[in-house]
Formats: structure tokens, sequence, C-alpha cells
């Protein structure tokens, strides 16, 4: 989880590729959103959220995310701010094959502080995270490298280095869509700022 990356996810940025908002389409309609010159404010609705069964013993599959064909040998990255202030805030990158294999990663405001962490769910749904509350208020980086049968997961707070956040098993063969998302469990008016949404060569070695 600590584990820190100064070179991946910046070797594939000549080949980088800025997507438009409008080339994603909504898992769940989000409250409201809207154009701020190149930047998506989203507000999310409350009580939205993405898990499977595991410990809580309920099904929720209302996250909204903007998601677009992820092809393998691919990396997508979205860069975002908000006010995370509330129990289970959060954002950053869905990959999305069906309603019971997908993964989220990025940020989420749990007990008072902020934690970077993923949630892979192959029917189950499993978690894991770490406290990042010096990440509060500024602005955060998720990355997602698709590479054979794996996700590598990265994140960094504004120009920082890459942390390694989760090597996860996909199916290498799956159609897998991904792109930015949000969620507010317990509240309404959770609002994220998107500023870029980007896809590029994956990433071309885990360390």
């Amino acid at each position: 989880m600590s584990t820190t990356d100064t070179t991946s996810g910046e070797r594939a940025a000549s080949h980088r590729r800025r997507l438009s908002w409008q080339s994603g389409s909504w898992t769940t309609s989000p409250a409201a959103f809207k154009l701020v010159g190149d930047a998506l404010e989203v507000t999310a609705v409350e009580g939205s959220d993405a898990w499977r069964v595991t410990s809580y013993g309920f099904v929720h599959d209302d996250a909204h995310a903007l998601i677009a064909p992820l092809e393998t040998d691919q990396a997508v990255e979205v860069t975002f701010e908000a006010a995370f202030e509330q129990q289970f805030d959060q954002a950053g990158v869905f990959l999305r094959v069906d309603d019971e294999v997908w993964v989220k990663a990025g940020v989420e405001y749990v007990d008072g502080e902020l934690q970077l962490g993923a949630v892979v769910t192959h029917h189950y749904s499993d978690w894991s995270s770490g406290p990042v509350p010096e990440w509060q208020g500024k602005t955060l980086t998720v990355r997602v490298s698709r590479s054979g049968d794996a996700v590598t997961i990265r994140a960094r707070a504004e120009d920082g280095p890459y942390r390694l956040v989760r090597v996860a098993w996909l199916d290498p063969e799956a159609r897998v869509d991904a792109g930015p998302f949000l969620c507010a469990p317990s509240r309404a008016g959770l609002t994220v700022r998107f500023l870029s949404w980007t896809v590029s060569d994956a990433d071309a070695a885990l360390h």
C-alpha cells in the first residue's frame, strides 16, 4: 500500500490521449453535472454506492461512473478534487465488466480520515485501504493500468510520486469499460470536480 513509484505512470505520457467528457456514458445518472471550462463538476445522489454482499450482506450497484472502452495494454487516468468530509464520500476510477465483475479505485472518507484504496469484485467484493490524511484538499490522480491478466492501480497527490495501491487479477479476454466515478453513500451534496480523463499505453512494468 505504501510502495512509491516515481516513474510508472509517466513512461507512457507521450502516447496519452485526453478523452472528452462526452465520450463516456453513465452507469447511473448523477444528481447533476455540468462543464466548467475543461472540467466536469458532478454531484452524487445520496445513497449511491457500489458493493456486493461481503460482510454487509447487501448489493449496491448505483455508483455514478462515466465509462468508455478500455483495451488490454491501455491505462486510464483520472484527476480530480473535492471536499471529502462525510462518511464514505468517494471518487476515483471505475472499471466495469458487468454488474458482478468490477473494480473501483480511489479515495474514500472513512471514520474522519481520507483513505486510499480499492474494491475488487468478482461476484463478491473485497476492500483494501490505507490512510492518506495528508492528501485532504489536494488535487488527486488515480491511474489504472491493464496488462495481460492484471490491473495495476496507482495514485498520487498533486505532482508527487505515484503510490502502488493494488495489483488485481482481471480476465484478459474481458470487455472492460472504465472512467471516473463518485459515490455518496451517506449524504446528499457531494460534488467532485474532475479535471481530466486520459487513456495511454499500459505501464511497462510493475516496478
